[in-house]
């Protein structure tokens, strides 16, 4: 296509590490000097992200630009789908909303379109980059599926690309899974598979070793890195399935405890990463009414559904019981994005954007009422919260598809260019707004969580620097990578495959 050097990181199936090894190579490549890309033509998440420009994109892709030291743009992630209902998903194309599918239309109808922009979008970033680090999606060994897919093989014929296969030794059957993957390949294609790398290993490597041996010998691929697992790394994550680190043990007796309500179609779940960065906090999933207990806060996070999110919190006893512990002045409750909505007085339909049903009471907990739009707002956002006799700068980005409305007692929580936006109840016990990375705002999340802890007699905390984190993050995991992995080998491999033909 042009000039920049591709590589491409495909999985054995969803959540073996692909993102999280090529946020790791892009920002490899920028710190050895090259200007670095991410690209997934296709991506199924809920967890997004909003370019400089005003475009979605899959989360990872937007985390993996700023490993890179680049902005974020739509054709990292030209394709996003965003599931909604059973079998139904909003498709986003370069950012912008372009229809609400199901999967057989998808699949059938929109297949020869979604080429043409994955193409075009590669070929844009081809010509303006170093390096492209791309990304694969959940197994190019799904045979029901290949003859139409757009995000394994087909991408990296495309971009003339090697292919790097990463499977998960932490579930087990790593090299049967290894194995079958190829076995499973077309012969041109199993021919793009320069190496392999075995993640999230845990325990002796020596023991390890007669596997490697064999693997290499029986299928000549060769095993390119062994990746240690490696806990507790701040860096965005895309699949929900991450959402069980935030599972905490029933001993945790951490000081704060901080119940975030986990619905089917939970988005934007990053929302409570800082929440990590705060040692005396205490971080649970809650998915029922007897996991809630008395905690001190309440997160509500965003949601693709938020009328069915609140049918569910309801049918699970977690609206009412959410009620009782704010009407007790026991919690604070926040809600972020589709969260906020819930808090409302009643949530309108329409349209039927959501649901075919018209409307649904919310919470009540917030004077404000919702109507979900056709349209979508995709920005990002700054201004000013004022909370607990102080202001605070905050930035963050907002993509949802309703407005709210104030109703008598109304009173906004942040000023954003003249406006009023989100809310908040008299006695500050409940917060919610449209604007995503509330948390991230170091200043206001460490007087909010000063607060609680002067309540229960704590001492209080110093800033932290969430973003610093992030970066250090960033250097960590490529660090780490850079023990385990042939990063050389794989210089010199990506540098010799553009001079032969594959198949």
């Amino acid at each position: 296509m042009a000039d920049a050097l591709p590589i491409m990181f495909q999985g054995t199936h969803s959540d073996a590490g692909k993102s999280v090894i090529a946020t790791a190579f892009c920002r490899i490549f920028a710190q050895d000097g090259w200007k670095t890309a991410p690209f997934k033509s296709q991506n199924m998440s809920l967890n997004s992200y909003v370019t400089p420009d005003g475009r979605e994109i899959g989360r990872a892709q937007g985390i993996q630009a700023e490993a890179a030291g680049v902005a974020a743009r739509a054709e990292m992630n030209p394709i996003l789908i965003k599931p909604s209902r059973e079998h139904e998903s909003q498709i986003v194309v370069l950012g912008k909303p372009y229809a609400t599918m199901q999967a057989f239309a998808y699949r059938n109808e929109f297949f020869h379109q979604g080429l043409a922009v994955i193409r075009q979008s590669l070929e844009t970033l081809m010509n303006e980059y170093d390096r492209l680090v791309i990304e694969g999606a959940g197994s190019p060994a799904e045979v029901n599926l290949n003859d139409r897919e757009l995000v394994n093989m087909r991408i990296a014929r495309l971009a003339n690309a090697p292919v790097v296969l990463i499977g998960d030794i932490e579930r087990g059957g790593v090299f049967a899974s290894l194995v079958g993957t190829l076995a499973l390949l077309e012969p041109a294609d199993r021919k793009r598979v320069v190496g392999v790398i075995i993640n999230k290993f845990r325990g002796d490597a020596a023991l390890l070793k007669p596997g490697l041996d064999w693997f290499e010998q029986y299928t000549g691929v060769p095993v390119l890195g062994v990746v240690p697992y490696l806990p507790d790394l701040a860096i965005d994550a895309e699949d929900s399935l991450a959402l069980e680190r935030f599972a905490a043990s029933s001993d945790d007796e951490r000081a704060i405890d901080i119940a975030v309500i986990r619905c089917p179609k939970i988005a934007n779940f990053t929302d409570i990463d800082p929440l990590l960065a705060e040692p005396d906090c205490r971080v649970r999933l809650v998915t029922h009414a007897g996991e809630l207990g008395e905690p001190d806060v309440v997160v509500l996070p965003g949601s693709k559904n938020t009328i069915e999110d609140l049918m569910y919190m309801k049918q699970r006893g977690l609206a009412s019981g959410i009620v009782s512990l704010v009407n007790d002045g026991k919690t604070t409750v926040v809600g972020l994005c589709g969260g906020y909505q819930m808090l409302g007085a009643v949530i309108c339909d329409p349209h039927g954007v959501e649901t075919p049903f018209p409307e649904m009471k919310g919470l009540g907990l917030l004077p404000i009422e919702t109507t979900l739009e056709q349209t979508k707002t995709t920005v990002r956002s700054e201004g000013v919260l004022t909370w607990a006799g102080e202001r605070f700068a905050v930035r963050g980005y907002e993509i949802h598809m309703g407005r709210s409305t104030p109703l008598p007692g109304y009173a906004p929580l942040i000023e954003i260019g003249g406006r009023g936006e989100g809310a908040k109840r008299g006695d500050e016990r409940v917060l919610g707004t449209y604007v995503h990375d509330l948390f991230h705002n170091d200043a206001f999340r460490t007087a909010f969580f000063n607060a609680i802890r002067r309540e229960k007699g704590l001492a209080v905390s110093g800033v932290r620097l969430f973003h610093s984190l992030k970066e250090r993050a960033f250097d960590r995991l490529a660090a780490h990578i850079r023990q385990h992995v042939a990063i050389e080998r794989i210089e010199q491999i990506i540098r010799q495959f553009q001079q032969r033909t594959v198949g």
